[in-house]
């Protein structure tokens, strides 16, 4: 299954949960895209997505090294690479540049062609401006892709969730599950204790999972995606 990603909001920990996917997608022979269509930013010293999915793959044990000695176990793709860190459309406009969702769409295909899985991670949240048309949303509905929501632990998660999970549902997109990040160690705090309930009560999906602070396990996600 080709999964979107997506999340209640910025930094609430997509690519840190997209870099755990591919891995274990990878430690189970799959060969595995990374599409990242739009990359907003490019800071010195600082690890684009794509870089950081890839260093995440480096880490693989020894006994799996095999699956990486051919690089067409990970394939990683951007459709624009622009230089200001800030929403897709206003980054892209201030380098003089045009984003097409027809090729964003083309450069999935040829990504899928090569693949047996492919992770697309969005930008921010569902509802992010790509140009002076389209959200990210807009991107989900022509690449026809079932959705991983993304929702930091924290007080106020509960709403933004259960909104990322109204807007997908009302737009008809499948949604595979909420996986929380960056959850703490041995927290007390009820705001965070039992968000997870009442996202899946309320919100009507499952919780995937619940990945605590430096967490390197995802193989309960990567068995919703790929049983």
């Amino acid at each position: 299954m080709n999964i979107f990603i997506t999340a209640t909001d910025t930094d609430a920990g997509k690519t840190y949960v997209a870099r755990g996917i591919v891995t274990e997608l990878l430690k189970r022979g799959k060969k595995t895209g990374y599409f990242k269509p739009l990359q907003s930013g490019i800071i010195e010293n600082v690890l684009s997505d794509a870089d950081n999915v890839k260093e995440g793959a480096s880490s693989i044990p020894a006994n799996h090294s095999a699956l990486l000695s051919n690089n067409s176990f990970l394939t990683l793709k951007n459709s624009y690479i622009t230089n200001t860190p800030c929403t897709p459309s206003i980054s892209a406009k201030i380098d003089g540049i045009e984003i097409s969702l027809n090729k964003i769409e083309n450069d999935y295909k040829e990504l899928e062609k090569k693949c047996d899985i492919v992770v697309t991670e969005g930008s921010g949240g569902l509802f992010v401006p790509v140009n002076d048309n389209s959200l990210v949303s807009d991107i989900i509905k022509k690449l026809n892709l079932s959705v991983i929501v993304v929702a930091r632990p924290n007080l106020g998660t509960i709403n933004h969730t259960l909104l990322t999970l109204s807007a997908l549902q009302s737009l008809d997109v499948k949604i595979l599950g909420v996986v929380i990040s960056n959850y703490p160690e041995n927290t007390n705090d009820p705001a965070i204790t039992t968000a997870p309930e009442l996202i899946e009560k309320f919100g009507k999906v499952k919780i995937l999972d619940i990945i605590k602070q430096n967490q390197n396990n995802f193989k309960k996600i990567a068995d919703e995606i790929c049983p």
